[in-house]
């Protein structure tokens, strides 16, 4: 038939069908992710704080269970020391997931809330961090003096900080919580470590992790002060993994994939603690000797879970001192959904 002699029937069933398709291309566009999955960017510091991540990229892990999802996932590994430059990193979006102490990750939590939304995956496993010191006349807090240094990773802001923030406000009252943060200096741990037991610089303290402070603990002139553990009452998460509400709504695949390599990597640790001991060492290429790393992985004060352990005590007493402006009601708030099937605190 001739369009131009068309009826008015034809026309009109022309047009709803033109109806139709419009209405079929704006719902496949909304239902379309912002951006393909299949991609993901994660940052981890130095230390056995990250053997759950060392486990996940010697197994690879989050490709395998990519594959499950029908995605075939590229990973990107990157290594950066400190929570600032993590922090940084992830609003930029120059990178995913970002891992940290719990102070760091509520930090993002707090500040983010109402545009970014960043909030906690899962835990990387509780252990506690030492605060120990070359100088044999600092027994306390109450010990040091301007002239002492402590060097944490991310001074004012880090795991280590914020955690003696809240023992000084405990030891000497809120008001001077940050007294210590004068003689903060932001320092890796490698580089602490090395600094610590030389004992020719001016720091004279590092609040350290695994297994940098078991290495400073081998020297008789040093010895420890406090352990987090002892802020915390009890064993309690060291290192979290964020990222941003953006990437977790837009990547469900990707993130699912991530979070379940993640689970098996905390079974593949504890199933074989010195086997995990020896992944450690070739996946960051230590020279640490063996067994060394797998005293540490076996010391009964570590464990390696995904699930969060007095996380709220960061979130609860920092809030009272007001490094945080929202206050949580419990560990979930600042937790993906998807971690709130396990156990936490």
């Amino acid at each position: 038939m001739n369009p131009i002699h068309a009826s008015p029937l034809l026309k009109r069933l022309r047009r709803a069908f033109a109806g139709v398709l419009v209405l079929a291309s704006a719902t496949l566009s909304y239902c379309e992710p912002a951006h393909a999955e299949g991609k993901i960017s994660i940052a981890q510091q130095f230390g056995i704080g990250y053997l759950i991540l060392d486990v996940v990229q010697d197994q690879h892990l989050i490709e395998k269970y990519g594959k499950q999802e029908g995605l075939d996932i590229e990973v990107e590994w990157k290594t950066v020391s400190g929570a600032t430059s993590m922090n940084e990193a992830l609003l930029a979006g120059a990178i995913d997931v970002v891992s940290a102490g719990v102070p760091p990750m509520l930090t993002m939590w707090d500040r983010t809330r109402g545009h970014q939304n960043v909030k906690a995956v899962a835990s990387l496993g509780s252990m506690p961090n030492y605060l120990l010191t070359n100088n044999p006349n600092i027994k306390t807090l109450k010990d040091f003096t301007e002239h002492d240094r402590i060097a944490v990773p991310a001074a004012g802001v880090g795991f280590q900080s914020r955690t003696l923030q809240i023992a000084t406000a405990r030891a000497l009252g809120d008001g001077a919580y940050k007294q210590l943060d004068t003689i903060s200096i932001s320092l890796a741990h490698p580089d602490a470590t090395t600094a610590l037991i030389a004992g020719h610089s001016e720091i004279d303290a590092h609040f350290s992790s695994p297994p940098f402070q078991y290495q400073e603990l081998e020297h008789a002139n040093i010895h420890k002060i406090l352990s987090s553990y002892d802020v915390l009452g009890g064993s309690g998460t060291f290192n979290a993994l964020y990222t941003t509400e953006k990437f977790h709504d837009e990547n469900p695949k990707t993130y699912r994939a991530f979070y379940e390599a993640l689970r098996e990597a905390a079974r593949i640790i504890n199933a074989d603690k010195n086997a995990a001991a020896a992944t450690y060492l070739r996946v960051e290429h230590s020279s640490l000797p063996l067994p060394l790393v797998q005293k540490i992985v076996n010391d009964p004060e570590i464990s390696f879970t995904i699930s969060p352990e007095r996380s709220f005590v960061y979130a609860s007493e920092l809030h009272r001192l007001g490094v945080l402006k929202n206050g949580a009601t419990s560990w979930k708030d600042y937790f993906f959904p998807e971690a709130w099937s396990s156990p936490g605190s």
